[in-house]
């Protein structure tokens, strides 16, 4: 028998293996459900581990730019980190799902299924094989101050409309970052947000409001195990 976290301190409800099954063999699946017109944020990472403030975020951006769902794209290993103590992705999508909790969010293996290690490739392939979803790739501000690192970023932001959440005190670095600067033109005013989907890429717009202190980095032991939930 599995267990999912309850919602606002009610107690945690349990979910039948059968139903676990089935979520995990979806994650699997190379691309989530969906249908043409539909609004999709991508959170992409190695959810190392899988944490509340993915989920805040992936609701946040739900309500803020009137997404119809959110695809978690658990990477089997980011290239500008190291993967060393990297647990695996099973492992990984199993405390997705428990963490996700919420119909609008997915968990997606799916670039582990098509083979790809790059951001911009995985863009690439899902533009190419879902042509009439409106997607928006998701990420914290801490990402948009190394973004220029990224594999050919610039693609990347031609391709997707990006919506960047705030998470102090990264703000300022992230926007003098040199791809925010490169990029400044197609910002979009915060409150201006809700058309982001529906823009043509180049197109990005910084969210702020969401106040949360939490990173996997700081879940996680100095051997790379997770900490223990309190």
């Amino acid at each position: 028998m599995f267990t999912a976290p309850g919602r606002r301190g009610r107690e945690r409800q349990p979910v039948h293996a059968v139903t676990r099954l089935m979520q995990l063999q979806s994650a699997a699946q190379a691309i989530p459900f969906h249908t043409n017109g539909m609004r999709v944020g991508l959170l992409g990472g190695s959810f190392n581990p899988p944490h509340a403030a993915h989920r805040a975020i992936s609701l946040f951006a739900i309500k803020r730019l009137k997404l119809d769902r959110v695809w978690w794209l658990l990477t089997p290993g980011n290239p500008l980190k190291d993967n060393g103590r990297l647990h695996g992705l099973a492992e990984r999508v199993d405390a997705a799902l428990d963490v996700a909790d919420d119909p609008r969010i997915d968990v997606s293996c799916l670039e582990a299924v098509i083979g790809t290690r790059y951001t911009v490739d995985t863009i690439i392939h899902l533009r190419r094989r879902v042509s009439g979803v409106h997607f928006v790739w998701i990420m914290g501000a801490d990402n948009l101050a190394q973004f220029h690192r990224w594999q050919n970023w610039r693609r990347i932001a031609a391709e997707v409309p990006i919506a960047v959440i705030d998470r102090p005190p990264q703000s300022f670095r992230a926007l003098a970052a040199p791809a925010a600067q490169a990029l400044a033109r197609y910002r979009l005013p915060e409150n201006q947000a809700a058309r982001l989907a529906d823009q043509h890429a180049p197109a990005w717009a910084f969210l702020t409001g969401l106040k949360l202190d939490m990173s996997s980095t700081g879940l996680r032991n100095p051997d790379g195990s997770w900490k223990a939930k309190k």
